[in-house]
């Protein structure tokens, strides 16, 4: 029976003690910061993947329109070659194909030239590559927030205080991060 007594004790002692209590609050502080990130990461991926999509969509669209350009271009070298190329419907025929490639290549009226989409394409990317990275950046805090719980219940488990205050140091750097790449800091 005092076996069973002594081991009450510690159990009630361990619920008294404040750094069990200070660790249960860092966790679920933690936790909660680790959720937050585990957004931000998933809603940079989203935007990666989308971003990553329409500029696929774009450059096939840029490929579809040179090629069109090439085969215009081709037909009025072609007709430009034969033995009637002076006659007027010939002549009629060239300056379409010319007109057309021409508007293949630019056509800021529609914004639909290769030149405009080239440019939409580029700003897709530079937008893929920063959610691509900022991806990243929440996945090295989600990282560092896990270790951060680890230390913190490890350290109620073994009363090590030092696990405990690592955890507090690795969690508010993690969180700084986090709140930095939710920025734009970096």
């Amino acid at each position: 029976m005092s076996d069973a007594m002594d081991k009450t004790k510690e159990a009630i002692e361990e619920l008294r003690d404040p750094w069990a209590r200070r660790m249960a609050v860092l966790i679920s502080a933690l936790a909660a910061v680790l959720a937050l990130s585990e957004i931000g990461g998933k809603a940079a991926q989203n935007a990666y993947l989308t971003d990553h999509v329409s500029l696929s969509n774009d450059w096939a669209f840029y490929q579809a329109k040179n090629l069109r350009a090439i085969v215009r271009s081709s037909e009025a070298d072609l007709l430009a070659s034969l033995p009637n190329a002076a006659d007027p419907a010939v002549q009629a025929r060239i300056k379409d194909a010319e007109a057309y490639n021409t508007r293949m290549r630019d056509d800021p009226g529609s914004g639909e030239g290769m030149k405009q989409i080239a440019e939409r394409a580029r700003a897709l990317e530079v937008l893929r590559d920063k959610a691509e990275h900022r991806y990243h950046s929440y996945e090295y805090v989600v990282g560092a927030l896990e270790i951060a719980i680890v230390l913190a219940s490890v350290s109620v488990v073994t009363r090590m205080r030092g696990l405990g205050i690592g955890a507090a140091a690795i969690g508010a750097i993690a969180t700084a991060a986090s709140l930095c790449i939710a920025a734009n800091v970096f």
